[in-house]
């Protein structure tokens, strides 16, 4: 049945084509003088002639995508391969015409200055022939969007007096073109000089590659009702071992829809009121297929579209990968936060959910707490471990750390019991300080990346000073133990301001005001309830193998060994961080 239309419609356009043909070459002819109404009225015949042919041409793709769905027949591409042949759309005879009668026409209005308004144009040969095919299905042709009527064509249009042509001359078909195959550069190369050929303008571009394997889209503006750029095109596919398909945006799309790249890129899901959110899963043992599924899962569930996927890790196993997500802008983060909290535990992933915003790889400072999180000792658990009283300040220090003691008097509590601790003691336990996994490689490629480093710690000042100086941090903050008179023992006390949770959050915020760095470019790095604040006064707070009041509460979690994991949430990949290795 395809067959017979499709036929009918060459029959139909061949015999048109000779009629207006004859009727231009008539114009043409430098022996008589044309008159201004006969070449504006063949200049309208051919131009309706175009439209007429692009979207029957259009219309019978269509048809076929939606056959290849429901059959799973995959006869589109032979089948338009075999289209692009016909009469119809190797139509370079009136492509050359068409300058010609565009010269021939300003030329006239440039001698007689006619107003176009007063002319009485001749009925058009297309209308009453299309007329008289009533059994053949036609395509109407769109209203263009108002934005796209006064684009420009090229430099064969030289007058603005061409009246009643100007919309026809100025319509444009937006049209996505998608060619995949296994010579990437070749077939990019291919698609740009068909682009070119036919003067086509590019409003978008995306690239995919799966190793030899390339699928290179582009959304252009065709002028014209150019059909024969699906011809070459068909020709670039075959020659290179392609897939080509192609698919003529619905012109009931909104101008900005079409004309604002910046809204609706290629890369991005068309959606009106959505947000921008990065999430970055992580499992150092492997993303399961199990948690994949279900994480799909949950983002079909709350609509949420998937517009890239980024592999960070460089591992045999599949480990990380960075989502760039379209969510509805009614789904709070608390939302989502809480029920990925439950998928993240099910499967033992991480999933840390951010919003994609200019900051978010524009980070300047990272402050870190201390005990449990850059070392994995409490060192107030050490010092009482030497001394022979462990057992009860462990069990104050983990009162504490849940968020069952306020930290100020925990913190006197257990400094009292370590009254006449000899200060040799703090020498002992720097030499058998254990630092987290990871945590000189975290610190040495945020250094080479120029990123001013701290340690605020509810610990002990002459223990932070030596973990800076390990790690070539920026910073120290801790509290300071007072000595005897003569500097060899413990008094039981403290000097000077308690570092506290508040404390932590103001110094966090003194440090980024002295070096002149933005809050929304800090991340914070805690596992304990007095880093709750710390984590919440910066724009990335990261709960590092945590309590559970922590990760509830943080922006982001993290429960893998290494502190090098820090970086993927950061934007950076395996290989950028090894770079940066490099520099240190």
């Amino acid at each position: 049945m395809l067959d017979k239309e499709v036929d009918k419609f060459n029959q139909f356009f061949v015999t048109i084509k000779a009629e207006i043909k004859s009727r231009i070459a008539h114009v043409l002819d430098t022996s008589r003088m044309a008159k201004v109404a006969e070449c504006e009225a063949a200049l309208r015949d051919l131009l309706l002639l175009e439209r007429f042919v692009f979207l029957n041409f259009t219309a019978v793709a269509k048809a076929l995508k939606k056959h290849d769905k429901w059959s799973g027949l995959q006869i589109r591409e032979p089948y338009l391969m075999r289209t692009s042949q016909l009469s119809f759309v190797v139509s370079t005879s009136l492509l050359q015409l068409k300058p010609e009668l565009m010269g021939r026409l300003t030329g006239l209005l440039a001698e007689q200055d006619v107003p176009l308004s007063t002319l009485a144009l001749p009925t058009d040969a297309i209308t009453s022939a299309t007329a008289a095919l009533k059994d053949m299905t036609v395509v109407q042709p769109p209203e263009p969007p108002v934005s796209l009527k006064h684009a420009v064509l090229g430099n064969n249009i030289a007058s603005p007096k061409l009246g009643p042509l100007v919309g026809l001359l100025h319509e444009t078909q937006t049209v996505m073109i998608s060619l995949r195959g296994p010579h990437g550069t070749d077939i990019i190369g291919g698609v740009l000089r068909c682009l070119s050929t036919h003067n086509c303008q590019i409003v978008d571009f995306s690239l995919s590659r799966l190793h030899h394997d390339v699928t290179f889209g582009v959304l252009v503006h065709l002028h014209n009702r150019d059909v024969d750029l699906f011809s070459d095109l068909a020709k670039i596919a075959q020659k290179w071992d392609g897939t080509l398909s192609f698919d003529v945006q619905d012109a009931r799309l909104k101008a900005s829809k079409l004309a604002d790249s910046a809204q609706f890129a290629l890369s991005e899901a068309p959606y009106a009121k959505r947000v921008k959110y990065i999430a970055t899963v992580l499992n150092e043992r492997g993303l399961t297929p199990e948690f994949l599924s279900e994480w799909l899962a949950w983002l079909l569930c709350k609509k949420i579209s998937v517009e890239q996927m980024r592999r960070l890790d460089s591992h045999t196993t599949l480990m990380c990968v960075e989502f760039r997500l379209s969510v509805p802008d009614e789904l709070s983060p608390e939302e989502m936060k809480s029920e990925l909290i439950a998928i993240s535990t099910a499967h033992q992933t991480d999933v840390a959910l951010q919003a994609d915003n200019v900051f978010r790889r524009q980070k300047r400072l990272v402050v870190f707490d201390m005990d449990s999180t850059l070392i994995q000792q409490e060192v107030i658990d050490e010092i009482a471990r030497i001394t022979g009283i462990e057992a009860q300040v462990a069990a104050i220090t983990e009162r504490a750390m849940q968020g069952e003691l306020d930290f100020k008097e925990s913190l006197a509590s257990r400094v009292a019991l370590l009254k006449g601790t000899p200060v040799q003691a703090l020498e002992d336990v720097k030499r058998i300080l254990t630092f987290t996994e990871g945590a000189h490689y975290l610190c040495r490629a945020l250094k080479s990346a120029g990123f001013k480093l701290a340690v605020i710690s509810g610990g002990f000042l002459p223990l932070a000073k030596y973990v800076k100086a390990e790690l070539g941090l920026d910073y120290a903050f801790a509290n300071q133990l007072k000595v005897s008179a003569d500097g060899n023992y413990l008094t039981g006390e403290t000097m000077g301001p308690v570092v506290d949770a508040t404390r932590k959050a103001e110094l966090l915020e003194v440090i980024a005001q002295a070096e002149g760095i933005a809050i929304d470019q800090v991340v914070a790095v805690g596992d304990g309830a007095n880093d709750l604040l710390m984590l919440g006064k910066a724009s990335l707070g990261i709960a590092f193998n945590a309590k559970p009041r922590v990760q509830e509460q943080a922006r982001a979690r993290i429960n893998q060994k290494s502190l090098a994991n820090i970086l993927y949430l950061m934007g950076y990949s395996e290989s950028e961080a090894a770079e940066l290795q490099m520099l240190s």
